[in-house]
């Protein structure tokens, strides 16, 4: 079997590894990323050029397409292959609006009766954003209707200082029309610890995968900008030390409905479908929707999947997805990023990266954002690598995992408190003050 897979970062090859020996791997990546290159086909080209992905897949007569990244999907890249009878893992463009227009997602919610919803609003004007941010009177998210790479939500108390500034914030994202449109929107502040819970979904059957908590913020302590994700980390239980079983069965079920809902409204959503959920004092709340893995949580769970993923892959093709079974063990995952990211990282510089010790230290190594020329790997402006330890608990992993991170050289530097024992106890004990 030949199977592409689209995008050139940490989740594609984390992607590519759990196809790696049960077909042949074709990829398409806007930058040669050494870890996929090394075991694929490989055409350096935009994931978004759709047209050239199309000629590559059917020029190599692929069987099956594995979409990494949620740009392409906006694009409508499932219905182009479709198309040339080439079955996809990764939603339609109409599908896709579940993490592509907040709108849809939020609407779904609302028409359907689906459990855990935000209080919401959506405006295209100044004077009703500031009207209801007047009115509303408690702290508030300002969203984007569209993509903008995890960097367009800005939370009052933490981004923005007040109601003043929300509504400046509000007012650039309509009159830009940041993330594709002329709106935005405006929901409450959801109080908690959020948790990420990804499933395959086969456009019917839902199969859930391990819990695993992103660490967004770009410095220790959960300090600084925003990123893309510098690390996360999943428990051998399939939970969190915060996430009970109730609370994870809830949020599963809220992605199961969501799936109804699709189903009705566009049509069947196929591929991995990521919940990103708040757990408050009355239960997990839906954050958003990702209509793809997770980057980095996707590197927590493939490595952990017992069952063949090729095989899971063509069930959700066929519709007749069996389910999922992982190893009950957990992981941490630390992203290495270059000095100044997000925002003013110096691209092209040199990284050394000594794979051979990584691995000998219990680690293994997924290429992100560098690009490999003449055996040597170049930094970009975005995150270069995440290391992955495996073991009995979270803390034997981050041990494992902060101690290969010596073995990467260069003008970089990582969170060394994903998965520590403290930063663990602090979401604890934020859980029980907030009285859950």
């Amino acid at each position: 079997m030949k199977i592409l897979v689209v995008g050139t970062g940490a989740r594609e090859h984390a992607i590519c590894k759990a196809i790696e020996g049960n077909a042949d791997i074709y990829s398409i990546m806007s930058n040669k990323n050494p870890g996929i290159a090394r075991i694929s086909k490989y055409q350096i080209s935009s994931e978004n050029d759709i047209e050239t992905v199309k000629k590559f897949a059917t020029r190599n007569n692929v069987d099956m397409a594995v979409i990494g990244p949620e740009a392409p999907l906006e694009k409508g890249i499932v219905d182009a292959l479709q198309s040339e009878g080439i079955g996809c893992v990764g939603p339609t463009k109409e599908a896709a609006k579940i993490e592509t227009d907040k709108v849809f997602m939020r609407n779904l919610f609302e028409n359907y009766k689906i459990g855990g919803s935000l209080t919401y609003r959506v405006f295209d004007n100044y004077k009703d954003i500031s009207d209801f941010i007047d009115e509303f009177g408690e702290d508030i998210v300002i969203k984007p209707v569209g993509l903008t790479g995890g960097k367009g939500v800005k939370i009052v108390g933490e981004q923005l200082e007040d109601a003043s500034e929300a509504k400046s914030y509000a007012k650039e994202v309509v009159d830009t029309k940041m993330g594709g449109y002329a709106s935005v929107v405006i929901e409450e502040k959801a109080i908690g610890e959020e948790f990420t819970v990804q499933a395959f979904v086969d456009g019917k059957n839902v199969a859930p995968m391990p819990a695993a908590q992103d660490h967004p913020y770009a410095f220790e302590g959960d300090e600084g900008p925003i990123t893309g994700g510098m690390g996360s980390y999943s428990d051998k239980d399939g939970l969190l030390p915060f996430l009970n079983k109730k609370d994870y069965d809830g949020s599963v079920k809220m992605m199961e409905d969501t799936v109804k809902a699709i189903n009705k409204e566009v049509g069947p959503y196929k591929g991995f479908l990521y919940g990103q959920f708040m757990l408050g004092n009355d239960g997990p709340k839906l954050i958003e929707y990702n209509a793809r893995f997770g980057d980095p949580e996707a590197m927590n769970v493939l490595p952990l999947l017992k069952t063949n993923f090729v095989n899971i892959c063509e069930e959700i093709v066929d519709g007749n997805l069996h389910g999922a079974k992982f190893e009950n063990k957990a992981t941490v995952c630390k992203y290495i990023v270059p000095e100044g990211y997000p925002g003013k990282a110096v691209p092209n510089q040199v990284i050394d990266v000594d794979e051979k010790k990584i691995g000998e230290a219990g680690a293994r190594v997924y290429y992100a954002a560098v690009n490999e020329k003449e055996g040597k790997i170049y930094s970009s402006s975005s995150r270069a690598l995440g290391l992955v330890s495996i073991a009995d608990s979270i803390e034997e992993a981050e041990k494992l995992c902060e101690n290969a991170t010596k073995y990467v050289k260069g003008d970089v530097y990582h969170r060394r408190d994903v998965g520590t024992a403290e930063l663990i106890l602090k979401r604890i004990m934020h859980m029980k003050e907030i009285g859950k």
